[in-house]
């Protein structure tokens, strides 16, 4: 038993020292946050073509968990398309663009907003960094208690703030002068014992052009 002590004193005090470190490691998070997240978000809102593909890719994601259920997929948007990682049959990733387009131009605005977007996860994070030091300049002390009820009225109320970021700020429905091009995949050879083998493409780039500009 003696030993057995021995050995977790070192452990515990370990634990201790780094449960004393978190309000202080979270104020430093959430001061960087209050400038990064902001900033990151500006420079998508003030790129039309950024916003549009933005867009695209949400309403292409949209419509595959629409026919295939929940998907693990991710996007990224660019100035002149859409990258989607994930497991996908890149005939089903085109289609699926070429109808998010089609039903965008048709009036179906709520397609712009999916959420799982990394920008719903920032504004959370935003959330709960201001209501942290909020409560920090309300109280003057630094306590895991803090934490915890920031981060719980930043899951209250992150969803609905992130939706609203997206549809305002980081996408944009005015698709009337798009086109979708085409989706590019490559298969990656894989090298096993001497035998060259291709694995199934899992990054899918559609790519976008405007035929008209407003």
């Amino acid at each position: 038993m003696l030993f057995l002590l021995l050995l977790l004193w070192p452990l515990g005090l370990f634990l201790i020292f780094n449960l004393l470190l978190i309000p202080f490691q979270f104020t430093a998070v959430s001061l960087v946050n209050l400038v990064t997240i902001p900033r990151q978000i500006y420079e998508i809102a003030v790129n039309p073509r950024l916003r549009v593909n933005h867009a695209l890719e949400h309403a292409t994601i949209n419509v595959l968990e629409e026919h295939y259920g929940p998907l693990n997929l991710a996007g990224l948007a660019r100035e002149d398309g859409f990258l989607i990682r994930g497991a996908a049959d890149p005939a089903a990733i085109e289609e699926a663009a070429r109808l998010g387009l089609a039903r965008l131009q048709r009036g179906e605005t709520g397609l712009v907003v999916h959420n799982r977007c990394g920008t719903s996860i920032a504004a959370a994070n935003f959330l709960s960094s201001v209501f942290f030091l909020i409560l920090l300049l309300q109280t003057g002390r630094f306590t895991l208690l803090n934490i915890l009820f920031a981060m719980l009225l930043a899951n209250l109320t992150g969803p609905v703030f992130g939706r609203l970021v997206q549809k305002y700020l980081t996408t944009s429905g005015r698709v009337e002068g798009m086109e979708i091009v085409g989706v590019e995949y490559g298969y990656e050879p894989l090298d096993f014992f001497g035998l060259r083998v291709y694995r199934q493409p899992t990054d899918f780039f559609v790519r976008t052009r405007q035929l008209r500009t407003y």
